[in-house]
C-alpha cells in the first residue's frame, strides 16, 4: 500500500511540474547533479513467479527410542546423554545412549542357547548316520529311522532359531546407542540423565534439523504448472530467496520438488526449493521472500530499477544525453526483479539513466555523469 502512495504523490507533482512551466534552467539552477547508471545488455530474467512469503520448516529428524537407528519395545531402559543441546551433529553420530546391560545379557543367553543346541543337532546327526545304516541292513523299521531323521531336522531348525534370536539381540544392543539419522542441529533435548525412555513414544528425545542443505516450500497458482513443468524439461529453475527489508544479496538455489496434488481451497500448487546454505544464512523458522525464474531472456536490455519512473503516459527515464542534458524517454517494461528491469523498448544498450533525484529534473536539465556511489 505505501508503493502504491509513493507513486500516487510522485504523479501529482510530476504533473504539477509540467504544468507550472519549470524549464530547464530553473531546473538546474536549485537542484544539483544527479547519479546515473548505464542500461546494460545482458542475460535478464524471463518469466517470473513470485510468492510473496516462504518458510523454511526445516527437514526434521526426530530422534527417540524408536527412530535415529531402531528401537525398543521395553519401557524400563534409562538413558544417559551422550551429546548436548543447540550443538552441530553429524550424521550417525551418537547422541543418546540406553543402559545396555539387559540387552547384553540377552545377548550372551542367546549365545548360549546357540551352543547348546548345536551340540543337539551335532548328537541327532550322528544318530542318524547310525540309523540309516541299520535300516539298510533291515536291523530297524522305516518308521523308527523316520522318527530320528524328524529329531534331526528339528535340531537344525532350532539352531537357525538361535541364530535369528542372536542376531536380534545383537541388534537391540546396537540400539542401545541412539544415532543422528542426519547431519544438523540438536535443538531442546527433552529428558534427562537417568529418565525412564518409553517404547515408540510420539514425544521425541531431541529434534535434529537439517541445516545444510536446506530446503523452503512455497505455493504458485495451480494455472502456472503447465510452464513450470514445461521449462522444468530444459533443466533446473532457478529460486532465489531474499530476507524482507534486508539488503543482503538474494541467495540462490534449485526447484527440487513439484507436489503432486493441487489445494483444492486455495488452487495454488506446493513447491520446494533447495539452497546449498554452505554458510548458513538461512535458518529453519525463518520466512523469505521468494522468486522462481522459469528462463533467462538472453542479451535484453537491463537497467536499474531506481531510474524507472511513472507518469500520465506511462513509465519513462530520464535519458543523460553526450552533452550531458537529460532527456525524458518513454519506456515499455518486460519485466522487474529486485533492483534491475528489464527493458522491452524504449532503450539502448550503454545509454545513461538517472537513478536519483528524477523528481527535480525537467527535460534539458544538465546534470553531472557519475555512479550513484560517487554522488555527494
Amino acid at each position: 500500500m505505501t508503493g502504491w502512495l509513493d507513486a500516487a504523490g510522485w504523479i501529482t507533482r510530476c504533473g504539477d511540474q509540467q504544468s507550472t512551466g519549470i524549464d530547464a534552467d530553473q531546473a538546474q539552477a536549485h537542484h544539483p547533479p544527479r547519479c546515473s547508471d548505464r542500461a546494460d545488455r545482458r542475460d535478464g530474467p524471463g518469466r517470473v513467479l513470485q510468492e510473496g512469503i516462504a518458510g523454511f520448516p526445516a527437514e526434521r529428524a526426530p530422534c527417540d527410542s524408536g527412530h535415529g537407528g531402531g528401537g525398543h519395545q521395553q519401557d524400563h531402559a534409562s538413558a544417559p546423554l551422550r551429546d548436548r543441546q543447540c550443538r552441530a551433529i553429524h550424521d550417525r553420530r551418537a547422541v543418546f545412549e540406553i543402559d545396555p546391560r539387559g540387552f547384553a545379557a540377552a545377548l550372551k543367553q542367546a549365545q548360549a542357547n546357540l551352543a547348546k543346541d548345536k551340540a543337539l543337532l551335532d548328537r541327532a546327526v550322528e544318530q542318524e548316520k547310525r540309523y540309516k545304516d541299520l535300516l539298510g541292513k533291515n536291523f530297524i523299521s522305516p518308521d523308527a529311522y523316520e522318527q530320528v531323521r524328524t529329531n534331526m531336522e528339528t535340531a537344525a531348525a532350532t539352531v537357525r532359531a538361535d541364530e535369528a534370536g542372536i542376531e536380534n539381540a545383537r541388534l537391540s544392543l546396537e540400539y542401545c546407542t541412539i544415532r543422528a539419522p542426519v547431519t544438523g542441529y540438536a535443538g531442546r533435548i527433552q529428558i534427562q540423565q537417568g529418565n525412564l525412555v518409553k517404547a515408540n513414544d510420539t514425544n521425541p528425545l531431541v529434534t535434529i534439523n537439517q541445516v545444510v542443505p536446506i530446503y523452503t516450500t512455497f505455493s504458485v497458482p495451480e494455472q502456472s504448472l503447465a510452464d513450470i513443468r514445461k521449462y522444468q524439461t530444459d533443466g533446473e529453475l532457478k529460486v532465489q530467496a531474499a530476507f524482507a527489508n534486508s539488503t543482503r544479496a538474494p541467495i540462490s538455489g534449485k526447484l527440487s520438488f513439484i507436489d503432486n496434488t493441487a489445494d483444492a481451497t486455495t488452487g495454488t500448487i506446493r513447491l520446494k526449493a533447495e539452497f546449498a546454505n554452505t554458510d548458513k544464512a538461512l535458518w529453519p523458522g525463518q520466512f523469505v521472500n521468494v522468486v522462481l525464474t522459469l528462463y533467462e531472456q538472453k542479451d535484453a536490455i537491463v537497467t536499474p530499477s531506481a531510474a524507472i519512473q511513472s507518469g500520465p503516459s506511462g513509465q519513462y527515464v530520464y535519458v543523460v544525453k553526450p552533452d550531458q542534458t537529460v532527456e525524458l524517454r518513454t519506456i515499455k517494461v518486460a519485466r522487474s526483479e529486485g533492483d534491475d528491469t528489464v527493458i522491452a523498448s524504449g532503450l539502448q544498450a550503454g545509454e545513461q539513466v538517472v537513478t536519483v533525484g528524477q523528481l527535480r529534473l525537467a527535460p534539458g536539465s544538465r546534470v553531472n555523469v557519475g555512479k550513484s556511489a560517487q554522488a555527494s
